[in-house]
């Protein structure tokens, strides 16, 4: 990594560039936070998955340390002239995956956190700025052009495409939906509309009877957000 992107201040500061110095609405963040998870693969020369997402520890002042039995997921902060970054080595690694890009965008945002992301009230969200870094991370490790072609391309069992792209079943899930390929299951099935008619006979007095193919289905869990 000799290019000037990735001097110390030449690849932190590239991407920080794609931020506007202003509050940001929901929509606006999440295609700057997509921006800057393709640009960084751009710069690291990644072009398929899985992300090799440990080249984020190779970058200038980043250090990266997993250290078992932490509190929370990850953590990242300034000192002594570098950005720590800390993941709980205890999490599965899927999920030591995402935290660590989810960890990368806070540094990239912590130029910009007292004004990007607030709430109606004009005041600084945490919230929202721990959602937009779960998006970056999704960004990163699922980028939506990757995805897409892997679905296009016949990977579209849910497990299959988790596994060619490092990350949990719940967070392949989730991705799918965000980008418009899958719907989020119902919690509840929709009765064939041949049982539909005569629904009067579900309330008569007696024994109820429901019919077999009603049937509870739960919808994904979602997963891979910062603890």
């Amino acid at each position: 990594m000799t290019t000037q992107a990735n001097s110390p201040t030449g690849l932190l500061g590239s991407l920080r560039a794609l931020m506007p110095p202003r509050a940001l609405e929901p929509h606006e963040a999440a295609g700057i936070a997509e921006r800057q998870a393709l640009k960084l693969l751009g710069l690291l020369d990644q072009h398929q998955p899985a992300v090799n997402v440990a080249a984020i520890a190779e970058l200038p002042r980043i250090e990266v340390r997993v250290e078992p039995k932490l509190p929370i997921s990850g953590f990242s902060q300034w000192s002594r002239g570098r950005w720590l970054i800390g993941i709980n080595e205890d999490d599965a690694p899927v999920r030591r995956r995402f935290t660590l890009a989810h960890e990368f965008k806070h540094v990239l945002d912590h130029p910009f956190i007292d004004r990007a992301y607030v709430d109606r009230r004009g005041r600084p969200s945490e919230a929202r700025a721990e959602a937009i870094c779960d998006y970056f991370a999704a960004c990163l490790l699922m980028p939506r052009p990757w995805v897409k072609q892997a679905w296009v391309g016949g990977i579209q069992e849910q497990r299959a495409l988790a596994q060619l792209f490092g990350v949990s079943e719940a967070a392949m899930a989730l991705r799918l939906r965000q980008l418009g390929i899958t719907t989020e299951r119902r919690r509840w099935t929709a009765l064939d509309r041949r049982e539909d008619r005569g629904v009067g006979r579900y309330f008569r007095r007696g024994v109820l009877t429901a019919p077999s193919s009603a049937v509870m289905v739960g919808g994904p869990v979602l997963a891979g957000s910062r603890s």
